[in-house]
């Protein structure tokens, strides 16, 4: 049975202004006072002192609804503050404070407040803002798979040619990906995939300048573009293990990826829309576009450590910080080359991600002109049915990465996940 001790402060509040409040110390010992509208109640309760099962906890400033919590304002100057601004619709408040929303008509008022587990943790945004450039990431890689069809009737390109145009970019892909979780660990996720992104988006906005300049200049290009893209998933690694307890981690990896595949259907099915509206050039201009509004709120929001950010809240803080199993970060040599292939696990996830990206690149590639050349469908068509193995792998990443946290959860060991989680991919 919960005791609770309300606020003396609290008890003797008095507004001469307004009839709203209505003490309720003597009809109810568990309340501080009632929060009165036309059709319902909101109760607020300070500083409650709730003790059960010999926990104890401190809710500062509770507001009840229904005889549950539903948040909690920092003070009653704010509650007041909330009731007079009624006339501007919605007030926004703190994690602390909870929303705020009252609006007039028929001469009675209706407050919402929401309270902290309504609020989206900063954590979640930062996810968010991941899987929004793996979603840019691959939707400007899938743009030149659609694009290379009236590309190549213009030029009279054959497909021996074409295979080197779209091979062009894991030249550089190959490359960064190799070097981009060293820039990585030096510069921090948030510097590298920042750069990454800019670099990625202007290669994309190039392309079609390329394309109508020279072979030589297309190639170059996309080998530039394939070099900026290989820090993507380098970074988005090391980000959401410093942002994310390790129970939350994999579900984040699968947020993120869902995002990343989710980039190919994007591409896939807008690339056509825009072609036929605005030209050749139109989806490599609105994808670039895209990359560089998306650098304005990364550069702004994210860190590449939590302690640094000026937008979490300390409890989510403490949160990550309690969750995280894994040993400190410490600055270290990498090892030797010849040690790493010298271990069979390092073999069995090279042989993993080969046979895994094999496919991966060969479907992402060639299947529009697969079913624009083979079945003689129109690039619109050709692109939809595209669209719908990736459409389908977003989906399933993210079902993996909830999977893996509940295994994780119910005992099972890390590497037995990842293992387990290798093995479904490939």
């Amino acid at each position: 049975m919960a005791s609770v001790t309300p606020n003396k402060s609290l008890l003797n509040y008095s507004n001469p202004r307004s009839g709203l409040f209505d003490y309720s110390k003597k009809s109810n010992p568990h309340l501080g006072f009632h929060f009165q509208t036309e059709n319902r109640g909101i109760r607020w309760r300070n500083h409650l002192s709730l003790e059960s099962g010999g926990e104890k906890s401190i809710s500062d400033n509770a507001v009840v609804a229904g005889g549950k919590k539903i948040g909690h304002w920092r003070n009653l100057e704010d509650a007041e503050k909330g009731r007079r601004r009624r006339k501007s619709g919605v007030v926004k408040s703190t994690a602390e404070r909870g929303l705020f929303r009252s609006g007039g008509g028929g001469g009675g008022e209706e407050a919402v407040v929401a309270g902290n587990e309504m609020m989206v943790a900063e954590r979640f945004k930062v996810v968010a803002l991941v899987a929004g450039i793996m979603c840019l990431c691959n939707a400007d890689r899938v743009v030149m798979s659609v694009a290379v069809v009236p590309l190549a009737a213009k030029h009279g390109w054959s497909s021996a040619f074409l295979g080197i145009v779209q091979s062009s970019f894991l030249w550089g892909y190959i490359l960064s990906s190799v070097i981009g979780g060293a820039l990585v660990d030096k510069y921090g996720g948030k510097r590298v995939i920042a750069w990454g992104g800019a670099l990625w988006s202007l290669a994309t906005l190039l392309t079609p300048w390329a394309a109508n300049h020279s072979t030589a200049s297309l190639l170059a290009v996309r080998a530039f573009f394939g070099l900026a893209e290989g820090v993507a998933l380098p970074s988005m690694n090391t980000l959401l293990s410093r942002w994310f307890p390790s129970n939350e981690r994999a579900t984040a990896v699968g947020l993120s990826m869902g995002g990343f595949h989710l980039g190919n259907v994007v591409g896939l099915v807008l690339t056509p829309l825009v072609m036929s509206s605005v030209g050749i050039s139109g989806p490599f201009i609105l994808f670039s576009s895209l990359g560089l509004l998306w650098l304005t709120s990364w550069v702004y929001r994210v860190t590449n450590d939590p302690q640094d950010s000026n937008f979490i809240k300390k409890a989510e803080l403490r949160l990550i910080q309690a969750g995280k199993s894994d040993s400190p970060a410490t600055k270290a040599k990498l090892p030797p080359l010849g040690l790493l292939l010298s271990k069979m696990p390092t073999w069995a996830i090279i042989f993993a991600n080969v046979t895994n990206n094999w496919g991966y690149f060969v479907l992402l590639s060639w299947m529009p002109v697969y079913f624009k050349t083979v079945f003689g469908v129109n690039l619109k068509q050709a692109a939809w049915f595209s669209a719908v193995p990736w459409g389908t792998m977003a989906i399933s990443g993210y079902i993996a990465g909830a999977m893996s946290d509940y295994l994780i959860k119910v005992g099972y060991s890390l590497t037995l996940v990842r293992k387990i989680m290798q093995v479904y991919t490939s």
